[in-house]
């Protein structure tokens, strides 16, 4: 130990200045080894590629069906996911040649401030956030459905989320709080499926399409590989983004003029029309819940009925509609006990119910024209 005259210098102890703030860290299982045990079929992959296959000719202009993405606000009961998707895989084969049926499958939900954060987060709806669990339940609902026929769409919330589930969905969103990340634009470039970017929560749209023309772009950025270790990514970009409607603070934006204004910003960023640089025309989607049915489910009727008479009109702009539906209609209290929980109901959004669900799909069925 050197000294300073007649005072010996003493070390000054180092003090912690990570993970200060961190219980525990619990390694995670690879997405190549959860692929392995559940992994894709024959069936599902077919299911997988001709519905992105058909979304992306929907937004080229190139299919003149409807597609509607129904299903519940969040999944949180495997059995009741699984009823739902097969009532609505017999109501698609149905209506097939007018409208295009893609089943909403949320696993993540976004928090302004606390909540149930969805089914990947917490699987067994009890605080003990067994994520494992939890992505391998999302990735079992996914291709149990797959197996169905029927093509399905989730919203992409955690950039890690995609390595387990991603290559079982045809269709993906970017939500109202996360569309001005970097981090979700840069991912959204390297998603293989359709991406529809939702305006802000204060109703914004120039950040939805600030993101849309990120993500048509090749990017490069920190992720993980199929086994789970820390990697570069290096994107191509993706092409096939489109705008979702969804209202804001200032009010709904589901009405023509307000679709109007909205293909006017999209040809203006050359998103859209002939200047667009890509083969997607960046067309529009309305979210008939949330903002524009002041989070009242009976409400998204009334955008419903408006929206397919804008397109009925030939408004061809607006290209499908999204819908929260559940076997039941309304939404329950959450936390409570599960064994109390009432099979089929919400536990996040309020949803409209399967018989009125159905309704309106054959009510659109019967105004919009015939494909040849």
């Amino acid at each position: 130990m050197k000294t300073n005259g007649n005072v010996q210098a003493t070390a000054t102890p180092l003090r912690p200045t990570e993970d200060l703030n961190v219980i525990q860290t619990v390694s995670l299982v690879s997405p190549r080894h959860v692929k392995a045990d559940l992994p894709m079929t024959a069936t599902v992959n077919q299911t997988v590629v001709e519905g992105r296959d058909t979304i992306k000719r929907i937004l080229h202009g190139q299919d003149p069906r409807l597609l509607v993405v129904v299903g519940p606000c969040s999944i949180h009961d495997e059995k009741a996911a699984i009823e739902f998707a097969r009532k609505l895989r017999d109501l698609a084969a149905q209506v097939s040649d007018r409208l295009v049926l893609v089943m909403r499958v949320y696993f993540e939900k976004p928090r302004t401030t606390l909540g149930w954060k969805g089914l990947i987060n917490d699987p067994h709806l009890d605080g003990s956030f067994d994520m494992e669990a939890g992505i391998r339940l999302a990735r079992r609902i996914l291709l149990d459905i797959g197996e169905l026929g029927l093509p399905t769409g989730t919203e992409m919330l955690d950039p890690i989320t995609p390595q387990y589930i991603a290559d079982l969905v045809s269709w993906a969103t970017i939500g109202a709080r996360t569309i001005e990340s970097q981090t979700h634009r840069q991912m959204a470039s390297g998603l293989s499926m359709p991406v529809g970017y939702k305006n802000a929560t204060g109703g914004d749209l120039q950040t939805a399409i600030d993101a849309m023309k990120s993500a048509w772009n090749a990017h490069s950025f920190l992720g993980i590989d199929d086994d789970g270790r820390t990697a570069m990514i290096h994107t191509r970009g993706n092409q096939w983004g489109h705008l979702i409607l969804r209202g804001g603070r200032e009010g709904a934006n589901y009405d023509a003029s307000s679709v109007a204004r909205a293909s006017e910003l999209l040809s203006k960023a050359k998103l859209a029309g002939a200047d667009a640089p890509g083969p997607a025309p960046g067309s529009i989607m309305v979210d008939c819940s949330h903002a524009n049915s002041l989070k009242r489910f009976k409400n998204q009727v009334v955008v419903w009925r408006d929206v397919v008479a804008q397109r009925v009109a030939g408004n061809h702009a607006i290209i499908g509609v999204l819908v929260e539906s559940n076997l039941f209609e309304g939404s329950q209290p959450f936390p409570q006990p599960i064994d109390q929980l009432r099979y089929g109901v919400s536990i996040t959004d309020e949803c409209l119910g399967w018989d009125t669900t159905e309704e309106m799909i054959r009510w659109t069925y019967e105004r919009m024209a015939p494909v040849h």
